[in-house]
């Protein structure tokens, strides 16, 4: 474990590799956002329930997760470098008076927590060679900013160009599963995908983008319910793409 990510699972080559880009609320203790302890376990914090989703996939050979260690509002991972949303200054609602940085304030924080990270993720990638690449991330079934939103699906996949194992996840989770899938809900892929565009789409690596509504995977339950669901899911993919 690092100030940046954390690595769960044995490595081998041509498995499944989990990125976890929001699976951690940890704010360090050098770090004050001048927030309300509340928000530090809110959803704009992380995302509930994936981390241990993520723990236990990685149980089953095969499969490897990195986990981040730090909160998405100390560094959002799922973003560019350069663009304001990395570091926010509001979330739904919420200000983070904390992160107001100078551009050198802000490049240490880049330092420390980004690029060890995708660093990390880029090396994992080019070593084992993964069948296929999930992101795991979960999504708040409504929020303060606009309660009228409804987000009813169970899950959500999401991509930008390279679209087949994409397509075949919500063949599976729609058709086999059972579950109301949305497709580029509840955001796009071709809007939101830094992460997926950065290590995979660049070198054509396969690769989903996965969302789980937050209230489903709360509990212990749920989150055994979709870390099976998603293993099912993930090796119908990698026999397919054999």
């Amino acid at each position: 474990m690092t100030d940046a990510y954390e690595i769960s699972g044995v490595p081998s080559e041509g498995g499944v590799l989990l990125l976890v880009d929001h699976a951690s609320s940890h704010i360090p203790d050098d770090i004050d956002l001048g927030i309300s302890p509340q928000y530090a376990r809110d959803h704009i914090a992380y995302d509930p329930g994936i981390a241990p989703i993520a723990r236990l996939m990685t149980e089953q050979g095969g499969y490897l997760a990195i986990l981040s260690t730090a909160s998405r509002l100390i560094v959002d991972l799922n973003r560019y470098p350069d663009e304001p949303a990395v570091i926010v200054e509001r979330s739904d609602g919420v200000e983070i008076p904390g992160n107001r940085l100078s551009e050198e304030e802000r490049q240490a924080r880049l330092d420390r927590f980004f690029m060890p990270y995708h660093d990390r993720v880029a090396a994992l990638i080019a070593d084992l060679k993964p069948v296929l690449v999930a992101s795991l991330h979960s999504f708040s079934p409504v929020l303060r900013t606009n309660p009228q939103l409804q987000r009813p699906w169970d899950m959500g996949i999401m991509y930008n160009e390279h679209q087949t194992a994409p397509r075949l996840a919500l063949q599976f989770l729609g058709e086999e599963e059972g579950l109301i899938v949305g497709d580029q809900m509840p955001y796009s892929g071709k809007d939101l995908n830094a992460t997926m565009n950065r290590q995979c789409e660049t070198i054509g690596q396969p690769y989903i983008g996965v969302e789980v509504r937050q209230d489903l995977i709360r509990e212990e339950t749920g989150q055994r319910r979709f870390a099976d669901i998603l293993l099912r899911t993930c090796d119908k993919i990698r026999t397919a793409l054999a």
